[in-house]
């Protein structure tokens, strides 16, 4: 029988703030034995399209679910895509104009940032994210908007953040370095993994996930397996059915080896 194995990109295959920008040779080799085998394997990331560099893009993963599961591609088929509201996305930014919180919206191909949001535009460079793909000039109602990123550089712009969880919106966040990713709570990594699989044909108990952070704890509580990294909190790790060892000791190609091949 078929299996799917579903892979967060930082934490898990990369790790970009301690230099390994790209999949370790073990790691490519076993996924790779993975697809050898019949086997489907996809990224299951926060990070929109834009944020892909060509080493993820070239590797002949089966599909993508990107933007926590607001977009999802098999091979280069888009299965599901649900955009944030327009009104709620203007609304939003008009917000963080007011409060000097730098922003960027991440689209389906493209992403939005402005020149002048210095801090964030350097935040993405020291983790590698390519330029190609992110534009500053751009029409709100003429881009659809998946997910949106925020720095704030002040408490009132940390509390005005905080708040959106209150709503339609769910986040990951970094309150001391004032950083939060905010995304429509109808959607998550597990859903959209639920829906590859729907369109697969294949069992719940076939699939596989490996994760390490916030917003991978649904994917690893909803998927047959699933398997937290060795660098993850204890609270993630919580939810996941093996731990296996960290992105510098090869976890995920430990993993592979040893259980799922």
């Amino acid at each position: 029988m078929d299996k799917a194995v579903f892979f967060d990109i930082d934490g898990t295959l990369m790790d970009c703030l301690n230099g390994i920008t790209d999949i370790t040779p073990r790691v490519k080799k076993a996924i790779r034995a993975l697809q050898a085998k019949g086997n489907y394997v996809f990224i299951a990331t926060g990070r929109p399209y834009a944020f892909l560099n060509e080493a993820l893009n070239n590797f002949g993963f089966d599909g993508f679910i990107l933007t926590n599961g607001a977009y999802v591609k098999v091979k280069d088929k888009c299965i599901y895509k649900e955009a944030i509201k327009k009104e709620l996305v203007k609304e939003l930014v008009c917000n963080f104009e007011k409060l000097n919180i730098e922003y960027i919206l991440q689209g389906e191909t493209y992403s939005y940032i402005k020149d002048e949001h210095k801090k964030l535009n350097s935040f993405y460079d020291s983790y590698g994210i390519p330029k190609k793909y992110l534009e500053g000039n751009y029409n709100l109602e003429e881009v659809d908007i998946y997910k949106i990123e925020m720095l704030c550089n002040d408490k009132k712009g940390r509390d005005y953040c905080l708040s959106l969880g209150n709503g339609n919106f769910d986040y990951v966040h970094n309150v001391e370095e004032g950083s939060f990713e905010l995304y429509s709570k109808t959607n998550s990594k597990a859903t959209g993994i639920l829906k590859v699989l729907e369109c697969l044909g294949i069992h719940l108990e076939n699939s596989y996930a490996f994760g390490d952070g916030k917003n991978d704890i649904e994917m690893l509580s909803t998927v047959g397996c699933g398997i937290a990294m060795g660098n993850a909190d204890d609270y993630v790790k919580s939810y996941a059915k093996k731990v296996t060892d960290t992105v510098q000791n090869d976890g995920v190609a430990l993993e592979i080896e040893k259980f799922i091949l």
